[in-house]
């Protein structure tokens, strides 16, 4: 009530005074003293702010089959030492296949060498524009490096071993993400779910078969007696993903290039929603963040998603979920996420505007940065 008393207060104060300054004003005068209401609600009452960051949280959940699932999960990390303001979160989705060697490997090393590519002594600016180009040259190194081991703990089983990778830097309000293979990564804002990576599966994603059979290596299901079973797959080495680290076996047509995008939130923040395939083989984008939607609690959240996932279909796989909430300030006092009767009033006003063609919503995102070349000379310019 006192907030209330205090608000009415200032506009009053505000409303007299101009209206002192518009009766006291010559004639001739007047029409230069006469000021939109909106300019008087934006001066000195609107809190500025823009370089304050949101805050994160996260929770996980994971059903083990195989036990070859890996997560990494890196807070308040700091670009500077010491400095408290040039903090980001780093979170990743790890699959591996044949083994887990491939995935201890990378979830050791990989967030590493992707910083280690970032140019040293750069502002928050720049450090976020070479991040796009460091997360490719740190998913190669890590599959170079990988390679360059053998057999690394002492299995023969190592040679075969492979696996996916989605990792995730969010500083502020901007999410940049990188991935191989078909650990998903979803934004959920506004009441729509957007994909952030691109499934690199051969049954899925026609370009990537074009590429492989352009290069020429071969893509076809399992045919044993004359009868086609299974996705499709790359020969040699069988496998059914396009881009992975390691898989040494599979020949040079898979490549660890990932795909990147790079966004900058709205100031309405927004739920971020990292699965292996466990989760997407049995979950759509969309129903995955209905599934979650008006819950406070992201841990909740990533054991709904992965219940739902293992109720639809059975647990057939490792089942991974990371979510991630983006808290836009003046909310970190409380927990944050998409309410549902909240979206569904944003998306009507959203139609009754879109007709009007004066819609005044913000977009849930900005694309700041795409790309997903597995041309490594277009990604990081000739190898010497």
């Amino acid at each position: 009530m006192r907030k209330t008393l205090k608000h009415c207060c200032c506009f009053t104060s505000l409303m007299q005074l101009s209206v002192r300054a518009f009766v006291g004003a010559s004639p001739g005068r007047r029409a230069q003293h006469l000021v939109a209401l909106s300019s008087l609600f934006n001066t000195g009452i609107q809190p500025a702010i823009k370089d304050i960051k949101p805050s994160v949280s996260y929770g996980q959940a994971l059903q083990a089959k195989k036990e070859e699932d890996f997560v990494i999960v890196k807070t308040n990390c700091q670009r500077i030492p010491g400095d408290g303001s040039s903090t980001y979160d780093a979170f990743a989705i790890l699959d591996g296949h044949n083994g887990s060697a491939a995935a201890i490997f990378t979830k050791d090393n990989l967030l590493n060498n992707v910083v280690s590519a970032v140019p040293s002594g750069l502002n928050g600016e720049e450090w976020l524009a070479a991040l796009p180009r460091a997360m490719v040259a740190g998913f190669v190194k890590t599959d170079k490096d990988w390679r360059s081991k053998g057999t690394p703990y002492g299995t023969l089983r190592g040679i075969f071993s492979g696996t996916t990778a989605t990792l995730v830097i969010v500083d502020g309000f901007t999410v940049t993400c990188a991935c191989v293979g078909d650990s998903r990564c979803v934004l959920d804002a506004q009441g729509v779910a957007t994909a952030l990576t691109i499934d690199h599966r051969f049954d899925t994603n026609e370009e990537e078969r074009e590429r492989v059979v352009a290069s020429g290596g071969q893509v076809a299901r399992l045919h044993p007696y004359d009868c086609e079973i299974g996705p499709l797959r790359s020969w040699p080495g069988g496998l059914c993903l396009s881009r992975t680290i390691g898989d040494l076996d599979a020949g040079e047509y898979i490549v660890p290039v990932p795909h990147v995008k790079q966004i900058k939130l709205s100031p309405g923040g927004g739920r971020l929603i990292i699965a292996s395939d466990g989760v997407w083989d049995a979950l759509t984008s969309e129903k995955a963040a209905k599934v979650c939607r008006g819950e406070k609690q992201p841990e909740v959240a990533a054991k709904n998603i992965v219940k739902e996932a293992v109720k639809v279909q059975g647990l057939r796989d490792d089942t991974t979920c990371l979510v991630v909430d983006i808290v836009p300030p003046g909310r970190a006092s409380r927990s944050f996420a998409p309410a549902v009767r909240k979206q569904m009033m944003v998306m009507k006003f959203l139609r009754r505007t879109r007709n009007k063609k004066c819609s005044t919503v913000a977009a849930p995102m900005e694309e700041l940065f795409e790309e997903g070349s597995a041309k490594l000379s277009e990604r990081l310019g000739p190898v010497t």
